[in-house]
């Protein structure tokens, strides 16, 4: 039974991966860039696309969103208040979007409307690891308020992901949490991940982070 399982796992990804590839290139035909973020429930996922949004119209870009999420539409509505398209992509029991949903979602969106799609994954930091989308870049963002050890139990996902984001750093003294120990984490598990300390509550760090998103030199995950 274990060598069935394994088996049906393998083709599961596999499944998943081709039509990740597929979702690329249907993204690469509009012109879409596409970028994964991962990261848990209260992490700032939803409030760095907040962030993100107004500095890409700055440059003449349109923003387009895939909101994840297991169940109802709180970061929906927060997107869509932005004024950007906006696909709600529930998981029912799942813990992760996959490459099918997202093939779903993509085909609700004006792609041709969109130059840049951020992928709002599921609020969690195990399930999405294996999961690829056909996004060019995933970025993983967690807190300080999760504790300086939050990288070190979680080394698969940082090892899958293209950039690190540790988010809330000003209450960083609150909590007791050492950044840079959460940057050594990040760098023992992905040597030369770049890595950005931000504060969203008043755009610390933005910019800079937005510079390496959109930087040209991109791999489809």
């Amino acid at each position: 039974m274990h060598h069935i399982d394994v088996r049906l796992e393998k083709d599961l990804f596999d499944v998943n991966n081709r039509i990740a590839d597929a979702n690329a290139g249907h993204l690469a035909k509009h012109h879409v860039r596409a970028f994964d973020l991962l990261g848990a429930i209260g992490s700032g996922k939803t409030a760095l696309i907040e962030r993100l949004v107004p500095y890409l119209r700055d440059r003449g870009l349109r923003a387009g969103a895939i909101a994840g999420d297991v169940f109802g539409d709180d970061d929906y509505q927060r997107l869509i208040a932005l004024g950007i398209p906006v696909v709600n992509a529930n998981t029912g029991k799942e813990c992760h979007l996959d490459a099918h949903l997202v093939e779903h979602s993509l085909n609700h969106l004006p792609l041709d409307e969109i130059d840049v799609l951020f992928i709002e994954n599921v609020g969690n930091m195990v399930c999405p690891t294996d999961f690829k989308l056909g996004a060019e870049k995933r970025i993983v963002i967690v807190s300080a308020t999760e504790g300086d050890d939050v990288v070190n139990k979680h080394p698969m996902m940082f090892r899958g992901c293209d950039i690190g984001v540790i988010n809330k750093v000003d209450l960083a003294p609150f909590v007791g949490a050492d950044l840079d120990r959460m940057e050594r984490d990040m760098h023992r598990y992905h040597p030369g991940m770049k890595v950005f300390r931000t504060n969203l509550k008043s755009g610390m760090g933005v910019p800079d982070l937005l510079d390496e998103i959109i930087a040209v030199n991109s791999e489809v995950k």
